[in-house]
């Protein structure tokens, strides 16, 4: 979301001012170490009630509000790092409680999480039959609302139920999937939203009120809210901001899937935060955008990657991967230059690779059409050992550095989405381009069909 948020004005009187639960699927991107609302009851100018939901700058989750009366502020004793796949945040209201540790409760994919209050002491819950009443003021996703507005939230939210007068268990809106253990959405659980509650983002950028009540709808206060193909249930790669070369940290933005040099001097290596197993065919695109000097494209086995980073090595000099150099027009592996004579790419060209892991074969696109109608036939077991296969982009001179966006299957490129969608058998994912027979998207869904 970035600059984005949406919001809806004060609507009337609640179901209850002591019992609702707020449900959020989110998946963090850009901005780890900062401040980011996802969820902001208040007004600019009266602060009578107000509540709010945001990461910090230690990568905790924090819940505070103010009742009229007192101030609250409970932390997560968890961090949440990780960029690559979606979190269930329910953040659970009952004052009827007469266990004071029932009041105020908060579940991440179905685990009920150790709080304590901001400073790390023991928490300080409301009071029995302390009141709370969201219809009252602006209700705000995707930053922090108040006179001197901010704390915008980077990344992506989807299926945000607010249930007015109910205290739900997580088990409403996620289960355990009892092949793979990992926790998953319910899309259409059943919930009694009371007056003010609603369901909005859901299986898409909708904020239309789909609760079935009259609470009224949200709005796109700020921003483009874009609509894409990386969901709860279909979680795509992007580029991983954990992976990177500490002395030259590159920048990471438009929900990790643009990759670009913080600085004339900075190292643009970056690896994809889904991995590849070494057996399918998978396809991916990337847009260069600047034309400074010599970018890499490829795969790197996962293996070493920390270490050929932290080295500051170029992948085509070492075992490990294998890259098309878009200003050469070579792809190089292993210190040697397995291809030759390829058109190389420029400042906008869109390079889509495919990759045969059954067959060891290497295809490089240049906006659509195929550079090396054999593929590349290397023996990958030759000189990448590892189990796993990420998707890489790095620089390849030592002057002059690109960026690069990756649209690893959902459908845009930043902000501007795909302009004609190719074809795609496997109706995994939407890209530029037409997707080989046989391969499909860098995904959960990919990996399992």
């Amino acid at each position: 979301m970035a600059s984005t948020y949406i919001s809806r004005a004060a609507t009337g009187s609640v179901t209850s001012d002591k019992t609702f639960t707020i449900s959020h699927w989110i998946k963090r991107a850009s901005g780890l170490g900062s401040t980011q609302y996802f969820f902001m009851h208040e007004n600019a100018s009266s602060h009578t009630q107000k509540i709010g939901l945001d990461f910090t700058t230690a990568n905790k989750i924090r819940m505070s509000w103010w009742d009229g009366s007192n101030e609250y502020n409970l932390d997560t004793t968890r961090i949440f790092r990780d960029t690559s796949g979606w979190y269930n945040f329910v953040f659970r209201f009952d004052s009827t409680q007469s266990t004071a540790s029932n009041r105020v409760r908060f579940y991440v994919n179905g685990q009920l999480e150790e709080i304590t209050n901001a400073n790390g002491s023991s928490p300080t819950y409301p009071g029995q039959n302390a009141t709370m009443n969201l219809g009252q003021k602006i209700m705000v996703h995707g930053r922090y609302q108040s006179s001197s507005p901010g704390s915008y939230f980077d990344g992506s939210l989807s299926h945000i139920h607010y249930c007015d007068g109910q205290s739900y268990a997580p088990t409403e809106f996620g289960e355990t999937d009892s092949t793979t253990g990992e926790w998953r959405i319910k899309g259409n659980p059943s919930l009694t939203y009371g007056n003010n509650g609603y369901f909005i983002l859901k299986d898409g950028n909708s904020v239309t009120n789909q609760a079935g009540n009259s609470s009224g709808n949200f709005s796109v206060s700020g921003g483009t809210l874009t609509n894409t193909e990386d969901c709860p249930s279909d979680v795509f790669a992007t580029w991983n901001p954990l992976l990177v070369y500490i002395s030259e940290i590159p920048l990471f933005s438009e929900g990790n899937t643009k990759v670009s040099p913080t600085g004339n001097s900075s190292r643009n290596y970056a690896i994809s935060t889904i991995a590849m197993p070494r057996t399918g065919k998978w396809y991916s695109e990337f847009k260069k955008l600047q034309n400074d000097n010599v970018m890499h494209i490829g795969i790197l086995d996962t293996d070493i990657a920390t270490a050929r980073f932290q080295a500051n090595a170029y992948v085509k000099d070492n075992a490990g991967g294998l890259v098309y150099d878009t200003v050469n027009g070579n792809i190089s592996g292993n210190n040697t230059n397995q291809q030759t004579s390829l058109a190389t790419s420029g400042n906008g060209d869109i390079i889509g690779l495919a990759i045969d892991m059954d067959n060891d074969l290497f295809y490089a696109y240049k906006n659509g059409t195929l550079l090396n109608t054999s593929g590349t036939g290397v023996n990958f077991s030759s000189f990448i050992t590892g189990s796993d296969v990420a998707f890489f982009v790095g620089d390849g001179s030592s002057s002059g550095y690109d960026s690069c966006q990756a649209n690893f299957g959902n459908g845009y490129f930043g902000t501007t989405a795909i302009a004609s969608e190719g074809t795609n058998a496997s109706n995994i994912g939407k890209f530029e381009y037409d997707v080989p027979t046989g391969y499909t998207a860098l995904s959960t869904k990919g990996l399992n069909s």
